[in-house]
């Protein structure tokens, strides 16, 4: 029982953890690092099979709420630290990813400073398994009734990204738990449908690559996401039909270069070149984008001609060489 003089923190933060004694660390002390002090960081240990209990044991921080269950995935490790959440906001992170030490003061402060909106969201940059730089995120900012530009491409890109009113999660039974992947976008749809979004236009979230992440299971992701649209649509039938079909173009783009991303191997080669099929037929600017289209053809049949290592090599050198042409065309 909760004594009622005890004051509660304004913000929960979850960390759902399954196996990731290589990075939960370093993500954690992202949160303990923060400005914003006045949180309780709750972790859920999905049922780890590494050292990753062990680590966050050591850790010695009044904050800190740990709880072990039997392995459930990550929507229901989500779920589980919104029913033991007592702050007024709530944000999750991922346990590879990284928050930058102004994250939640920003994002408290937006909503502080717009009463209407019930999710404040960040840009995102993404790292590789080092922690090194790879590349920038969309950045892209939009304020008010997100809904329909949401629908065509997830602008909030990944689930350690926004700050949301408790409550509002709360109204609409948090994550579901029956979907394999897409998860955080279809819960962000959810709140966009019947709540307001502002957007913080600085980079406060460190999203982690890694080749043995769920994002990588590019079919599954597809089923996934096609849910995610379906059912998107239908919280506002109104919806125009030129959406459905951007989203699905954007979804495609997406899909396909990921499919494109190393390790390179025909099988993957084979998935980009359906994807790559279903971007061009579903969008309707195809003829305005034909080069970038192209680009994607050209290295789709790379990998599937030549073998993986080839490929690789091929890939790497002419990845290079754009960049030195790019670095020549803008000094001087």
């Amino acid at each position: 029982m909760t004594d009622s003089s005890q004051k509660l923190p304004k913000i929960s933060v979850v960390i759902p953890a399954y196996n990731s004694e290589k990075t939960i660390k370093a993500t954690i002390d992202s949160v303990l690092n923060q400005t914003f002090i006045d949180f309780e960081l709750i972790i859920i240990n999905d049922g780890s099979q590494d050292s990753t209990l062990d680590i966050i044991s050591q850790i010695q921080d009044s904050r800190i709420k740990i709880f072990s269950f039997e392995n459930a995935g990550g929507n229901v490790s989500r779920n589980r630290g919104l029913h033991q959440s007592v702050g007024e906001f709530v944000s999750f992170l991922d346990a590879d990813d990284l928050w930058t030490s102004d994250k939640l003061a920003s994002q408290l402060q937006a909503l502080q400073e717009n009463i209407d909106a019930k999710v404040a969201y960040s840009w995102t940059d993404y790292i590789d398994e080092n922690g090194d730089f790879l590349y920038s995120g969309t950045h892209d900012t939009f304020n008010g009734d997100v809904y329909e530009k949401l629908l065509v491409n997830n602008f909030l890109e990944n689930g350690s990204n926004p700050l949301i009113y408790r409550e509002a999660l709360i109204k609409l039974n948090g994550f579901d738990e029956s979907l394999k992947a897409a998860q955080d976008w279809d819960m962000w749809l959810r709140l966009a449908a019947k709540y307001n979004f502002v957007g913080v236009p600085s980079v406060h979230i460190l999203y982690r690559v890694s080749a043995n992440s769920l994002s990588t299971n590019l079919v599954r992701q597809e089923q996934a996401c096609l849910q995610v649209l379906e059912h998107g649509c239908k919280l506002r039938p109104s919806i125009n039909k030129n959406i459905w079909h951007l989203s699905l173009a954007n979804l495609y783009k997406y899909l396909t270069c990921k499919a494109l991303q190393q390790p390179y191997n025909r099988r993957k080669g084979v998935i980009a070149a359906i994807f790559l099929w279903k971007y061009f037929i579903n969008d309707a600017s195809r003829l305005q984008r034909i080069s970038f289209t192209l680009k994607l053809l050209f290295k789709t049949v790379i990998i599937l001609v030549l073998p993986a290592t080839f490929s690789t090599a091929l890939l790497t050198n002419l990845k290079t060489e754009s960049k030195s042409l790019e670095l020549s065309s803008t000094s001087g």
